[in-house]
């Protein structure tokens, strides 16, 4: 699917356009508690009387996005005959969109997770609020049913229309400044080296890589140019993993995140910088029919994309990036690893080029969470990173 891509400029003219081209009148804006501090807030509530457009602002969004809430977006969506949907916000936000895209054509009375998707004509716009997910490029959603997990794909969810708006970034906290840029730079690296990986999505995963990394200092600096160079990075990454889907570092952080109130991207990255050392020493044992020479060719490009001159010399700059961003591993539990090794998705490791046994699995999740044991050489990190 094509997409049209928007850069916002001030006071959104371009946003003007999209609007009256398509003659929307009723605007469903999907969105997370970030709107009001943002730019284009004051734009809703400007253009809507002056281009004769309604915006019906739907907020009712948590961090881990519940089927409930696309339900009644869905009742939100019909009571107000909205025409269009314009996604405002991070994962959360556009996960919900999309669904509520999806369902709008389905049976109100049933559970929408059980009906067949007909695919609808009704324009997505998304507005990325972070530079990480790239949920506003991907056929992906994840919403939560009684607490499970519950993973959405289809095509004709993916947004018509991307606006990259670099002042959606300004008002970031750090943290999540750091932890989504790391989101992104994992969605480069492990959809390089998935299975399903072709010569497109390599391309779109090399460039994202360098791009995140050319852009990195300045994006952490909170500079405009730094802010919209990365969010066309997170977008070229989400291309690549629309393509191949994550493998056993997304797997492995998900349990990660709930378990001790850090982010997903922050996850992931502990994941990756001991999954990939794992897998070069291990990668006789790699699954991908192209064969074990080529991974380890992969493994090369990885780190060339990185500006390394070695996979060893990749790995340790992958390492350092997270010391650098004091990126810590959480404390760990005993009793927190089997937990750990039983909530890993087994299908997202059929995407993994190296085989992991559940005994692989625990030996990882022992190597991620060493530091967090040995308290970070006295360093006190707190089982809750959400500030």
């Amino acid at each position: 699917m094509e997409q049209t891509i928007l850069t916002a400029s001030k006071n959104y003219p371009e946003l003007d356009r999209y609007l009256q081209q398509h003659h929307f009148k009723t605007v469903l804006v999907v969105c997370d508690s970030s709107l009001p501090l943002l730019e284009i807030n004051q734009y809703f509530d400007e253009a809507g009387p002056r281009l004769s457009i309604q915006f019906i602002k739907f907020h009712h969004i948590s961090p881990n996005p519940q089927y409930e809430s696309v339900v009644e977006g869905v009742a939100v969506f019909h009571q107000n005959h909205c025409d269009s949907i314009i996604a405002v916000g991070g994962g959360s936000a556009m996960d919900v969109a999309k669904c509520i895209k999806l369902y709008s054509h389905m049976d109100p009375e049933l559970n929408y997770l059980q009906q067949e998707i007909i695919p609808n004509t009704i324009e997505l716009l998304a507005v990325p609020t972070t530079a990480g997910t790239g949920s506003e490029a991907t056929r992906y959603a994840v919403i939560y049913l009684n607490g499970e997990k519950q993973s959405i794909t289809d095509e004709s969810c993916i947004p018509n229309t991307v606006l990259f708006d670099a002042s959606a970034l300004k008002t970031l906290p750090e943290y999540q400044r750091k932890s989504t840029m790391m989101d992104a730079l994992c969605h480069g690296i492990e959809s390089f080296w998935s299975v399903n990986s072709t010569e497109e999505s390599q391309a779109f995963s090399k460039k994202a890589i360098r791009l995140i990394l050319e852009n990195k200092d300045s994006y952490l600096r909170n500079e405009s140019s730094g802010n919209e160079a990365m969010l066309h990075a997170a977008y070229i990454a989400g291309k690549a993993i629309n393509i191949t889907q994550t493998t056993a570092g997304h797997a492995m952080c998900y349990k990660m995140t709930s378990l001790y109130g850090i982010s997903h991207g922050h996850g992931a990255a502990l994941c990756v910088a001991e999954l990939w050392p794992y897998m070069v020493q291990n990668s006789s044992n790699c699954i991908d029919i192209r064969g074990e020479g080529y991974l380890n060719h992969i493994f090369n490009q990885i780190a060339a994309s990185m500006g390394c001159a070695s996979i060893e010399e990749g790995i340790q700059f992958f390492r350092r990036l997270l010391v650098t961003m004091k990126l810590d591993a959480p404390i760990p539990k005993h009793s927190d690893y089997s937990l750990l090794s039983q909530s890993v998705n087994p299908i997202r490791l059929k995407n993994n080029p190296v085989r992991l046994e559940r005994k692989d699995i625990d030996n990882l999740y022992h190597k991620i969470l060493r530091n967090g044991e040995a308290g970070n050489e006295g360093r006190h990190i707190s089982r809750n990173y959400w500030f």
